[in-house]
């Protein structure tokens, strides 16, 4: 039987100072950080989480904050663009928001779709495109209200060193439907109201060199722990080198990188943020797994002090 994702879970990328990522995806765009732990391999240092008010799959970006690591190259072998999805109407506000902010951005146009490109202070590529479908978000930032605020992802486009592979994987492995073809891109969309749609630029360019700015793995999203064991024997009998999975605490994970070199994970939706902290205080305080528990005064004093914005959902 034909397995089909319904699409992104979350995308993780590497940036600088953890203030800096802080600010800009609470301050400006208004997104809740739902979740301040470490990096699991790599305990030093943060891992923090963005999401809508709930940390739902489909709207969480996560990022390792290296405040000294060296400038990455967005390219081939990676998401090139990450999108973010508004409700329809909404985009003239961030056009005004972007400006107070000052952050540069143009219009451009793809698919019939006008979308607002800029990049966060690391040098992410970053767009907003506005659109009829998924929930709108409770979670207010000043005037950032229900509105105008960001639903979630609308998508990504990734850059691939091999595309046509890159284009089979989509939508031989993880089911994607195949939507159609504009000059270098080719869209493809999953079943979910948000985080569905995919471009795939069908022409190569330089290879992409892990860094600051860069999107580090794009996460697709399983319904629970037994369809992720499907989904690793699904991925390997379809020539996929797959990990054994890993347990994420939030969500248990499996990797694999397709032949168009993007690193790919499929993570579980559940058991999802409220896990170790209520629904009310996710965010608040820094939470490690019970292995670097008993570490916590240590990694405290390695970590870079931050300032958490308050919770303000409605």
């Amino acid at each position: 039987m034909k397995k089909q994702t319904a699409g992104i879970h979350h995308i993780s990328a590497i940036v600088g100072h953890p203030q800096e990522n802080i600010d800009f995806y609470s301050g400006v765009l208004g997104l809740r950080l739902v979740k301040q732990t470490v990096n699991f391999d790599d305990p030093s240092t943060y891992h923090l989480y963005f999401a809508d008010g709930g940390g739902n799959p489909g709207t969480i970006i996560t990022f390792f904050p290296w405040p000294n690591a060296r400038k990455g190259r967005i390219g081939d072998g990676q998401v090139g663009v990450t999108s973010y999805v508004v409700p329809t109407g909404a985009l003239d506000f961030w056009e005004k928001r972007l400006r107070k902010y000052d952050v540069e951005f143009e219009k451009v146009t793809r698919f019939g779709e006008t979308f607002l490109q800029f990049d966060d202070p690391h040098g992410l590529h970053l767009e907003l495109v506005a659109r009829e479908a998924g929930e709108g978000n409770a979670w207010a930032v000043d005037d950032v209200t229900r509105e105008v605020a960001i639903k979630g992802f609308g998508g990504a486009t990734l850059y691939s060193s091999a595309p046509d592979e890159t284009a089979a994987t989509l939508t031989d492995v993880l089911g994607l439907e195949m939507m159609g073809v504009e000059g270098d891109y080719t869209r493809f969309k999953a079943s979910a109201d948000i985080g569905n749609i995919i471009d795939l630029k069908m022409v190569t360019g330089n290879r992409g060199t892990i860094g600051a700015g860069t999107v580090h793995h794009i996460a697709w999203r399983a319904n629970d722990k037994a369809d992720h064991l499907e989904w690793q024997e699904y991925a390997m009998n379809h020539g996929q080198h797959v990990t054994e999975v890993k347990d994420r605490n939030y969500f248990d994970a499996i990797y694999f990188r397709e032949s168009g070199k993007i690193l790919f994970e499929i993570a579980t939706d559940p058991p999802g943020f409220a896990i170790d902290e209520s629904p009310e205080t996710m965010g608040t305080k820094l939470m490690l797994p019970p292995q670097f528990e008993q570490q916590r005064e240590d990694l405290v004093q390695s970590l870079i002090p931050i300032q958490v914005p308050p919770n303000k959902m409605k």
